[in-house]
């Protein structure tokens, strides 16, 4: 089980690191919020312990984020900031646990474990629209049973379209999704990533509604 943690307390996040991997977790040690992005957007995680007070900004904003473009990895907050408001803004912000500091180790493991393990039926629900099967865990796509090969910003705009079938997505709300914290947008992008997806599904499957956004069509 591969877990994130985002902690900037040095001694803290190496001792989570160590006390986590001796309960048999794979775990990654991210420091900030830009850092805790870039490997969130590489992906491959069970689960997620973010602290809320981070150098470069909040976890509560990252988590947001995560949510916006539709990262399901569970979750769990870490803060010093134990009041009922404190946990009512991680849970309202789409966190799964909520944590307060100090914390027994042998408790964060079982609540983590807990969090893999109802993450895994979320994450494993393959989507289907005309003939295309996404499977959102192995970032995986086939059309008719055959395997196509996307990039993961490929994977990403046609995961968020395929969320919503038939729903117009605006070009920023696609943007939101591929990109990271303080990351910069390219001007031309989503047209670019939609183009190289029509080339692979279809000039049909992708429809341009000029002025609004794109959605998915059959046939």
């Amino acid at each position: 089980m591969r877990i994130l943690i985002v902690e900037d307390d040095e001694i803290l996040g190496n001792g989570l690191t160590v006390g986590l991997a001796m309960h048999g977790f794979t775990p990654d040690l991210a420091v900030s919020v830009a850092e805790a992005d870039a490997a969130l957007l590489a992906g491959g995680f069970s689960a997620v312990a973010l602290d809320v007070m981070l150098p470069d900004g909040n976890g509560h904003d990252l988590l947001r984020l995560m949510r916006r473009r539709g990262d399901a990895t569970p979750v769990l907050m870490l803060t010093a900031l134990d009041g009922v408001a404190d946990r009512i803004q991680g849970l309202d912000g789409g966190a799964d646990d909520h944590l307060g500091k100090p914390f027994d180790l042998d408790e964060l493991a079982a609540r983590l474990r807990a969090l893999v393990r109802r993450g895994a039926g979320r994450l494993t629900a393959h989507l289907e629209f005309a003939g295309v099967t996404l499977d959102p865990a192995r970032m995986e796509a086939a059309v008719d049973d055959r395997a196509v090969g996307l990039s993961r910003r490929e994977f990403t705009i046609l995961h968020a379209l395929m969320e919503h079938p038939g729903a117009i997505l605006s070009r920023a709300q696609l943007e939101e999704r591929l990109y990271g914290f303080q990351e910069g947008v390219e001007s031309n992008a989503v047209e670019v990533h939609v183009h190289h997806l029509r080339a692979k599904f279809g000039s049909r499957f992708i429809e341009t509604v000029r002025g609004v956004g794109y959605r998915l069509r059959e046939g």
